[in-house]
């Protein structure tokens, strides 16, 4: 059975995230071992009881609900070492997991909730939902520990109002392959991934307007340009000044102005920045 999802990855040391934060379930399979005076004296696989115990030779019942690894490596240590070793070693690996359930919502072929014996990437949960639709947007919302309040038949859009959110970007992440933009599920994370008829303007689209062919509303796309922007938006107008145009933006409730000169990032004095998704660009008319 393998351990941990990030490992599959390529990526080493992901695993440290299973100790620390996971909390041991009723039925998680555990596998212990202790080190002391140079040999090993316990290797053994222990499954947690419905009452959430296990039990250790020489400790007796161990309670393992709702405790991290190395908390639990600690409950197991402490009487071992009163009792019988000089500073024993303790180590636990989860190898299996029975108590991860996750929900995922929205454009996917089956939402609803899974359970997992192992963690799974956002990728593995939307593969296990039977894939995402063609009508999907392009951004999926991340809940930690939310599916409590979805059992309790809470809106997901109240939802997203109501908590932070991690945005994924969907379309490095299935379009283009970019796994930077897969992420690991805790226990009682919730995805939810809204049609793309359903999103609001702010968070799929940009906006052009001022002194261009063609000002209005645009797909925002991944790696998307002010200057590419304006290209889409049909060029410059007569009486243009690119080099005062403005991006403006919205951050945390206030509006930033990002001023950018245009005519130097053509010339390729300066970089061209890139767009966040409800980002507003503005061409102004010449002075003169």
């Amino acid at each position: 059975m393998t351990v941990c999802v990030l490992l599959r990855l390529g990526l080493p040391g992901a695993c440290f995230a299973q100790r620390d934060e996971y909390r041991i379930g009723a039925t998680d399979v555990l596998s212990v071992k202790v080190y002391a005076g140079g040999e090993q004296q316990i290797d053994m696989e222990l499954t947690v009881s419905v009452q959430g115990t296990i039990s250790v030779p020489m400790v007796g019942q161990v309670m393992a609900l709702d405790r991290t690894v190395p908390q639990l490596e600690e409950s197991i240590r402490i009487p071992l070492e009163k009792d019988y070793f000089v500073d024993p070693q303790v180590h636990i690996v989860i190898t299996e997991y029975h108590s991860i359930h996750y929900y995922i919502s929205g454009a996917v072929k089956n939402p609803g909730s899974y359970e997992s014996t192992s963690r799974l990437s956002l990728m593995e949960l939307i593969a296990k939902a039977g894939g995402a639709l063609p009508e999907r947007g392009n951004v999926a919302y991340l809940l930690r520990s939310a599916a409590t309040e979805v059992e309790a038949n809470t809106d997901m859009n109240t939802l997203v109002k109501a908590k932070d959110p991690e945005k994924i970007d969907l379309r490095r992440l299935l379009d283009q392959g970019d796994l930077n933009n897969d992420v690991i599920l805790e226990a009682g994370d919730v995805v939810y991934i809204p049609f793309q008829k359903s999103l609001s303007l702010a968070s799929s689209k940009i906006y052009v307007d001022g002194q261009v062919a063609s000002p209005g509303v645009y797909d925002y796309q991944p790696g998307l340009t002010a200057l590419n922007a304006c290209v889409m938006a049909g060029g410059f107008g007569k009486f243009a000044a690119p080099d005062k145009a403005a991006i403006i933006r919205v951050e945390n409730g206030e509006q930033r102005v990002i001023k950018i000169n245009l005519v130097a990032v053509r010339k390729g004095k300066i970089i061209d920045p890139e767009l966040e998704p409800g980002d507003r660009i503005h061409v102004p008319e010449t002075w003169f």
